[in-house]
């Protein structure tokens, strides 16, 4: 779905953000990307809808060169959510702002108000339907945000810290929908530090340092080794710390997912009764 090859970019205050990044995301993969501020995580993903392009390289999706398609064009297929809400939030009430990129793209009145609805049940937002997003809490904007680029259902989703301002409730129903995304072969690429979050989704994860990609392998593999983790300034996640600590009982030390250790823990109290 998604080509990025040998990719550069610098700003126009001449910082190089992008070194030569290289990377491929298939159709239907969930992709976390991961690394320190400044690590060229949220420059890299505005490539991906042609919000910025390379001054050096190519990226292409679907098969379609971003320096030869609009923004437009290409969002109809590829949708962002900002790390920050305000920078995509402008209409008068949250239900203009789900439906006006429905309007745009020429959906029927009758599916623009479906695709509302949905949108706002799905994210716990129906009783601020009425409401200026301006007038809501950061994480509720966000959410609003998120409802805007879901309700048109694109191909390719790319989320920008999607959890900042969350509770543990909405960041579960995110998983949870991420998880659906993924039965009807959705593309999913999340920017975040929330290492707890990725543990549980346990997505393939890039790891990025100074414009760089310095890992790239399953999110089991990356987030149970302490020296790629350290270099790109992530903790080990509290599961994955508890489970080093149990390795010389003889627990496996790849496990990042709480529901896996769950059920590791469980095995081993039903092993023990046995004896």
């Amino acid at each position: 779905m998604i080509e990025a090859t040998d990719i550069r970019y610098s700003y126009p205050n001449k910082v190089e953000a992008l070194k030569g990044v290289s990377l491929t995301i298939q159709d239907g993969e969930f992709v976390a990307i991961m690394g320190q501020n400044g690590a060229g995580k949220s420059t890299l993903v505005k490539h991906f809808n042609g919000l910025l392009k390379p001054s050096v390289g190519k990226v292409r999706v679907d098969g379609v060169e971003t320096t030869k398609s609009s923004v437009a064009a290409l969002a109809r297929n590829v949708g962002f959510v900002f790390q920050n809400p305000d920078h995509q939030l402008f209409s008068e009430t949250v239900e203009e702002e789900i439906a006006f990129a429905l309007k745009n793209f020429g959906f029927q009145p009758d599916v623009i108000e479906q695709r509302v609805t949905w949108a706002l049940n799905l994210l716990s937002l129906t009783q601020y339907r009425k409401t200026s997003p301006f007038l809501l809490s950061g994480g509720e904007r966000k959410r609003v945000a998120l409802a805007s680029v879901l309700a048109w259902d694109p191909s390719t989703l790319i989320l920008d810290e999607p959890t900042i301002g969350q509770d543990h409730e909405q960041k579960e129903k995110l998983r949870q929908f991420i998880m659906q995304m993924q039965t009807q072969k959705k593309t999913v690429v999340i920017v975040t530090h929330d290492v707890e979050f990725v543990a549980e989704c346990n997505p393939r994860v890039v790891l990025m340092k100074e414009g760089k990609i310095v890992a790239d392998g399953e999110g089991k593999e990356i987030l149970t080794d302490p020296a790629l983790l350290e270099l790109s300034s992530i903790v080990l996640p509290q599961i994955a710390q508890v489970f080093t600590k149990l390795a010389p009982l003889g627990f496996p030390k790849d496990v990042i997912d709480l529901y896996e250790a769950k059920q590791i823990i469980l095995k081993a109290k039903e092993s023990k009764q046995g004896r």
